[in-house]
C-alpha cells in the first residue's frame, strides 16, 4: 500500500482564516485536512486552538453552537460529540514532514494533519508553536505560584507592577488626607495599571516566542538551501537556485532586523522599572529638601521679626510674614497679604545659594545708613532712579529722532508660506545615489531661508536695550541692561528648530538702519574649516559691539549640542566701559524621533573689564521632575568687591526683570551644607519684554519682524550679500526642488575654487626662488576684516578694518569676489 501521504490529492478547498482573539486567550480557527485510516485517508475538519488546547469538529456550525452555548435540551446529548478530539499542546511536539503536512505528537496520541497550501500550513505551525509557548507558561506559573509564593520573583511584570504600587502607596503616605472620591480612584487606577501590564506582559511574551521562530525557521532556511546547492543538479538551474539563495539571504537580513528589534523593545520595557523607581526616588528627595527649606524659611522669618523689634523707628513699618506656601511677604498693619510676592532663586553653580524677599520702600529710607554695604551705600529712591533714567531715555530719543531727516522705511511685514512638503527619508536619500558621503549636500528641507550671518544679526533685534544702557549713569544699572540684552538674542530661537543656510566663504550681510534706528551691522564668512563668522556693529547712539563666532556641534544620539566658540565685546563710547561675555549652548532634542524642540543651558558670565563689575546668568535646563518654570535664567549683578547689588531672573524666551538688593546676610546652612544668603530687594522692573510674533508666524518660520525684513531684496548692497544668494532665495519662495539643485552647484562651485587655492598653496612651497626671497602663500584674506589680538582676551579675532560703508558709497565692488 502505498504511503497516505502521497497517496492523496492536494485539496483546493479554501481554509478559513483566523478567528479574531476572545477576550482573556489568543483563537484560531480553520478547516485542515486529518488523517484518519488507510480506507478514509484525509478527512476534512473543523480545527479550533484555544487557550493551549488544539480541538477538531466535524462541523464548523457545531463547534459555533457548542462554544456559544446555543443549544437545547435534545441536542444537549449530542454535543458530546461534536467535539472528535482535543490535543493539549503544553505536551505535545510539533513536527513538520513536507511542505503541507503537520504531525502533532502528545502521549501515545499522533495527529497528522495537511494544510491546503505551504502559506496555510506555515500559518498554522506559527500558531501552534506559539500557543504551545504560551500553555508551558501557564503551566509553569501555576505551578509556581502553588509551591514558591516566597520565591524572589523576576518577571518584568511583576517587577513593573510592584514599582508602581509602591509609587501609589508612597503617594497616599505623603498625602493622608485625600478624600474617599480619590482614594476610589485609586483605587481605580490600580486596577488599569494592572490590567496594563497584564496586557503588555502577554505582547512581551509574543515578541520573545517570535524571536525564537523566526531564529528557528531561519537557520532551518539556511541549511536548506545549503545542501540544495551541495546536491547535483542541471545546469540550468542554476540561476534559479542563485535567485532563491538572494531571496533567502533578504529573509535572513529581514529576520534579524525583527530580532533586534524584538530585542530592543523587550530592553526598553525591562528597563521602564528602574526609571519609575529612579523617579520615586527623586520625589522623595524633593519631598526632603522642601521640608528642609521650609524649616530654613521659619528660622530666617524669626530672625527678620527679631530684627524689626529691635529697629526703635520702626514700630509702623511692614514686618515680614510666612505664608503657608513658603513664599514671604510684607504686610501693612492688618492689611492682606495680597501684596506683592517674594521670589526665589535656584542656587547657582559655584555660587552660594540665595533668597530674596522683598523690602518697604520706607523701611529702605531709613535702614540705608545701617545697610551692610550690597547697595554701595547709595540708599537712593527706587521709584526716583527709574523716572530720571527713563526721562534722560526719552530725551535720548527725541534728540536723536529730531536729527532723523528721512521717514522711516516701510519695510516688508509678510513672506510667502512655507509648503507643505512631507520630510521622509527616501525624499533625502534617493538624492544622494551613488554620490560620495562628502559630496553629498543636505537637502533645505532643514533649513529656513537665512544664513548663519543673518542670524547673528537677528541679535540685535532689541538694540533699544543698549540705546538705554549708553544713557545710564551707574555702571552697575548698565550692566543690567547688557544682561538682559545677551539674554534676549535666545528668544527667537523657542520655536526656531530649522537650521540657516551655512555661508559660502567670503558671504557677507550688512544692515544698513543707521537712519531709522541708529546702527550698521557688517557680517562676512571669515574661514569655512571650522566655519567662522566675524560681525561688526556700528551705533551712533553711543555704542559697539563685534563678535567672532565658531560653531562646534556634537551629536549625542537623541540630541544634538551646539556649542559657539568666541567672545562677544560691547564697548560704550562716552564712559568705556567694555563688556565681554559668551554665549551658552544650545541643544536641539528628538533629533531621530519625536517633535524637535530647542533648550538653552549652561551660564554667562558678563565682565565690565573697565570696573571688574560682574553678572553671572544661569540658564537652567528643562527637566521633565523639576518644578521651577521652563526656560528659567536667574542672575546676580556684583561689583569688583564681589558686593551684590541687583537681582535678575526671568526666562529666555518671554521677559527679564531686575530688583534693587538694599540688604543681605547670612543664613544658615541648607540641606547641602553650602550657606544662603538672604537678599531683601525693593519691588522687581522690567527689563526686557519678547516682542510678540506677526500674524500667520507658524506658517512663515515663526520669523520675528526683524527677520522678515532680514532677506529682503535691497539695491546697492554687495555682490557677496546673503540677499544675492540664489538657492536661500527659492527657497524663500517656495520652489524647494530648484532650490536643491542651487544649493548643489553653489557647493560645488565652493570646492572647486577650495581645490584651485590648495594647488597655489603647494605650488609655492615648491617654488624655491619664492620661498628664498621671504614671501609666503598666505591662503584666504577676508576682505573686510583682518586678524588682531584682542588685548583683553590675548586671544586672535577677526576685527573690522573698515572700507565696506565707503565702498558701498562709491559703488566700488571690484575687489568682492564671485561667490554666486
Amino acid at each position: 500500500m502505498s504511503d497516505p501521504v502521497k497517496s492523496v490529492a492536494s485539496s483546493t478547498a479554501p481554509t478559513a482564516p483566523a478567528g479574531a482573539p476572545v477576550p482573556g486567550s489568543d483563537t484560531y480557527k480553520g478547516w485542515l485536512f486529518k488523517w484518519t485510516n488507510y480506507i478514509k485517508g484525509y478527512q476534512r475538519r473543523w480545527f479550533v486552538l484555544s487557550n493551549g488546547l488544539l480541538s477538531y469538529y466535524r462541523s464548523m456550525d457545531l463547534c459555533f453552537l457548542e462554544i456559544c452555548g446555543h443549544v437545547n435540551s435534545r441536542t444537549q446529548a449530542e454535543m458530546a460529540h461534536t467535539c472528535r478530539g482535543t490535543i493539549n499542546l503544553a505536551m505535545a511536539h510539533i513536527d513538520t514532514e513536507d511542505s503541507c503536512n503537520i504531525v502533532l505528537t502528545s502521549g501515545g496520541r499522533s495527529y497528522h494533519l495537511k494544510a491546503s497550501s505551504e502559506v496555510e500550513r506555515q500559518r498554522w505551525v506559527t500558531a501552534l508553536e506559539l500557543a504551545k509557548a504560551k500553555a508551558i507558561g501557564m503551566m509553569h506559573e501555576q505551578s509556581g505560584l502553588q509551591c514558591c509564593r516566597s520565591r524572589k520573583q523576576t518577571d518584568s511584570q511583576l517587577l513593573n507592577e510592584r514599582v508602581l504600587f509602591n509609587a501609589v502607596r508612597t503617594s497616599a503616605r505623603i498625602n493622608p488626607d485625600d478624600s474617599g472620591d480619590e482614594e476610589s480612584t485609586s483605587q481605580s487606577d490600580k486596577s488599569e495599571i494592572h490590567s496594563t501590564l497584564k496586557a503588555l506582559s502577554s505582547k512581551l511574551e509574543d515578541l520573545s516566542t517570535c524571536n525564537d521562530l523566526i531564529g528557528k525557521h531561519g537557520a532551518a532556511l539556511q541549511r536548506s538551501l545549503s545542501e540544495l546547492e551541495s546536491l547535483k543538479i542541471p545546469a540550468e538551474s542554476g540561476d534559479k537556485i542563485k535567485s532563491v539563495h538572494e531571496r533567502a539571504t533578504l529573509f535572513r537580513i529581514t529576520s534579524n532586523a525583527m530580532i533586534n528589534a524584538c530585542r530592543d523593545f523587550l530592553e526598553l520595557a525591562e528597563t521602564h522599572s528602574r526609571k519609575w523607581q529612579r523617579a520615586l526616588q527623586y520625589e522623595r528627595e524633593q519631598r526632603i529638601r522642601l521640608e528642609e527649606t521650609i524649616e530654613q524659611l521659619a528660622k530666617q522669618h524669626n530672625s527678620l521679626e527679631r530684627a524689626c523689634r529691635q529697629a526703635p523707628a520702626l514700630t509702623n513699618t511692614p514686618a515680614i510674614s510666612s505664608t503657608a506656601t513658603g513664599c514671604v511677604r510684607p504686610l501693612k498693619g492688618e492689611a492682606s497679604d495680597e501684596d506683592e510676592e517674594t521670589e526665589y532663586f535656584d542656587a547657582m553653580e559655584d555660587a552660594p545659594a540665595f533668597i530674596t524677599v522683598a523690602a518697604d520702600h520706607k523701611q529702605h529710607r531709613h535702614l540705608g545708613s545701617n545697610q551692610s554695604g550690597a547697595s554701595g551705600g547709595q540708599p537712593n529712591d527706587w521709584n526716583l532712579e527709574d523716572h530720571v533714567l527713563d526721562c534722560q531715555h526719552q530725551a535720548g530719543c527725541n534728540e536723536s529722532a529730531g536729527k532723523e531727516v528721512m521717514p522711516r522705511k516701510k519695510r516688508r511685514t509678510r513672506i510667502p508660506d512655507k509648503p507643505n512638503y512631507s520630510l521622509n527619508l527616501w525624499s533625502i536619500m534617493k538624492n544622494c545615489i551613488g554620490k560620495e558621503l562628502s559630496k553629498i549636500p543636505m537637502p533645505v528641507n532643514f533649513n529656513e531661508p537665512l544664513s548663519m550671518l543673518q542670524r547673528l544679526t537677528e541679535d540685535l533685534e532689541y538694540h533699544d536695550l543698549l540705546d538705554k544702557a549708553a544713557k545710564c549713569e551707574s555702571s552697575m544699572e548698565q550692566m543690567c541692561y547688557v544682561a538682559a540684552f545677551s539674554v534676549s538674542s535666545y528668544s527667537t530661537t523657542v520655536h526656531r528648530t530649522a537650521k540657516p543656510f551655512n555661508p559660502l566663504l567670503g558671504e557677507t550681510y550688512e544692515l544698513d538702519r543707521l537712519e531709522e534706528q541708529g546702527y550698521r551691522s557688517l557680517c562676512e564668512q571669515v574661514s569655512h574649516h571650522p566655519p567662522a563668522a566675524a560681525h561688526h556693529v556700528y551705533s551712533k547712539r553711543g555704542w559697539t559691539l563685534r563678535q567672532e563666532i565658531t560653531i562646534a556641534s556634537k551629536f549625542r544620539g537623541k540630541y544634538l549640542s551646539i556649542m559657539p566658540l568666541g567672545a562677544i565685546h560691547l564697548q560704550f563710547h562716552s564712559s568705556g566701559n567694555h563688556y565681554v561675555w559668551r554665549k551658552v549652548t544650545s541643544t536641539v532634542h528628538n533629533i531621530i524621533v519625536g517633535k524637535l524642540w530647542i533648550d538653552q543651558s549652561g551660564d554667562i558670565d558678563v565682565v565690565n573689564h573697565k570696573t571688574k563689575e560682574t553678572c553671572q546668568l544661569k540658564f537652567s535646563p528643562y527637566s521633565y521632575f523639576s518644578r521651577d518654570v521652563a526656560r528659567k535664567v536667574t542672575g546676580v549683578v556684583t561689583d569688583g568687591e564681589a558686593k551684590a547689588h541687583y537681582i535678575l531672573s526671568g526666562t529666555w524666551d518671554d521677559k527679564m526683570e531686575y530688583s534693587k538688593i538694599v540688604q543681605s546676610s547670612r543664613g544658615n546652612s541648607g540641606s547641602e551644607g553650602k550657606q544662603k544668603t538672604v537678599y531683601q530687594t525693593l519691588p522687581s522692573k522690567l527689563l526686557w519684554e519678547k516682542y510678540p510674533l506677526p500674524e500667520n508666524a507658524e506658517n512663515m518660520y515663526h520669523f520675528s519682524e526683524l527677520a522678515l525684513t532680514l532677506n529682503e531684496p535691497e539695491e546697492g548692497v554687495c555682490p557677496t550679500d546673503s540677499r544675492r544668494r540664489p538657492d536661500q532665495r527659492l527657497m524663500e519662495n517656495g520652489r524647494w526642488d530648484e532650490a536643491n539643485v542651487e544649493k548643489q552647484r553653489l557647493e560645488e562651485k565652493q570646492r572647486a575654487v577650495r581645490r584651485r587655492r590648495e594647488a597655489e598653496a603647494v605650488e609655492a612651497q615648491d617654488d624655491e626662488s619664492e620661498y628664498d626671497s621671504g614671501k609666503e602663500y598666505e591662503g584666504y584674506q577676508p576682505l573686510w576684516f583682518e586678524k588682531k589680538v584682542d588685548p583683553i582676551s590675548r586671544e586672535t579675532a577677526f576685527v573690522y578694518k573698515g572700507g565696506y560703508w565707503e565702498a558701498k558709497e562709491k559703488k566700488d565692488w571690484k575687489k568682492c569676489p564671485d561667490i554666486f
